[in-house]
């Protein structure tokens, strides 16, 4: 269910999930702001499969009976996971939400030698989707972006993957420091060529607290200027839609019918149970949407779950007007736009005179019940996005 509307009948809309949050990493990148750690010893990966299976008994409790039609292991880090780990994890998730027969299970991966060998222990185990995070196809720029990996060692994990497994997506970071249009294009042109169904693209932006904020405001890390970022967007855009995957999402390209369906299930507002240390969810609890979240630090999430049975340490009922709005939020990030009606029947209200100037400047478009971003407007998302829900 994905919420209780203003007149009380529930939204069902959207879909329902399971996002695994492994928050381990071998090194933490300098863009990065997840949460992701870095550990001298290695977790003890059977307590923590205990806490996982408790905390989704906990979670089950909470959303009730449902069938899960997505999960997805994001992190830090999920390919650090034994395919053991993963098979057992799975494997609670179906004793508490059964998995649909056509379920989507992503588990994102490092393009490392060593974990593109697990590729095969992942399918047996469930996993059928996986999304690697490949970042650039340039040695030098992988290196700046201190990723452990280099092209070579990413392009043979991206073909072991595409052995393994039906679906595959990789990640690529662009607006890097030097980075031309023309480079750009070059580069996409090589990730194209790899023949995977889904493509995630995402501009370099600096986050706080990352070391690469520290760099940028001493002024030892040049990003491109707008001019320059809005001609990478476009070049972005034209290259992936000429092969084939356009936008569906503001940064995620895909052939059609191989949209990410997990992330699909947050972008529609649909529901969905976050497990693990530092993971959001939002599950129907009792005619209501509720709002989770679980303790960041693994070792006290762990405590926590072992004491408690579950790692929440915020658990909030949205307003029909929170809803309203987080439904805007995420669903404007997608080419389909969102239900107008649906909106309204969450307790959301648009001002007119703001669309009304949005739709002049050709930067949203209305199609019966649905509102929509323009490709004008997608650049602009985020000032589009605060017209609105302002």
């Amino acid at each position: 269910m994905a919420g209780q509307g203003v007149d009380g009948i529930e939204d069902t809309a959207g879909g329902f999930g399971v996002y695994i949050h492994w928050p381990f990493c071998k090194a933490k990148c300098p863009y990065c702001d997840f949460n992701s750690h870095v550990r001298l010893v290695p977790p003890d990966e059977a307590r923590y499969i205990a806490a996982f299976r408790r905390e989704i008994a906990h979670m089950r409790a909470l959303s009730g009976p449902r069938r899960a039609e997505t999960v997805f292991f994001g992190g830090g880090t999920p390919s650090l996971m034994a395919p053991s780990t993963v098979a057992a994890i799975l494997e609670a998730i179906d004793d508490a939400w059964p998995l649909t027969a056509d379920a989507e299970v992503t588990l994102e991966a490092n393009p490392t030698s060593v974990e593109a060998e697990r590729f095969q222990g992942y399918r047996a185990a469930g996993v059928n989707r996986v999304s690697l995070g490949v970042q650039a196809l340039d040695d030098a720029d992988l290196q700046g972006l201190g990723r452990m990996h280099s092209v070579a060692e990413a392009l043979a994990a991206v073909a072991i993957a595409r052995r393994a497994f039906d679906r595959v997506s990789f990640d690529l970071i662009y607006a890097r420091p030097r980075q031309t249009p023309e480079a750009w294009s070059a580069e996409l042109g090589r990730a194209l060529a790899e023949g995977c169904e889904h493509l995630s693209l995402y501009q370099l932006t600096i986050e706080p607290g990352t070391p690469f904020e520290r760099l940028y405001g001493a002024g030892k890390l040049i990003l491109p200027d707008d001019d320059l970022s809005r001609a990478l967007w476009d070049v972005t855009q034209e290259v992936t839609a000429q092969a084939g995957l356009p936008a569906y999402e503001v940064s995620n390209h895909a052939r059609p019918g191989a949209e990410a369906r997990h992330n699909l299930v947050y972008w529609r507002y649909g529901t969905y149970a976050g497990i693990g240390a530092g993971a959001h969810g939002r599950l129907q609890v009792g005619g209501t949407r509720r709002a989770t979240f679980t303790e960041r630090a693994p070792e006290a999430w762990l405590a926590r779950v072992e004491a408690d049975g579950h790692g929440i340490v915020s658990d909030e009922t949205l307003t029909p007007a929170e809803q309203a709005d987080e439904m805007l939020l995420m669903g404007l990030r997608l080419r389909e736009g969102v239900d107008l009606a649906r909106h309204a029947r969450l307790g959301g209200r648009i001002d007119r005179g703001r669309l009304a100037m949005l739709e002049a400047e050709r930067l949203v478009a209305r199609e019966g019940d649905r509102l929509r971003v323009t490709p004008a407007g997608f650049p602009v998302l985020n000032a589009v996005i605060a017209a609105l829900a302002g």
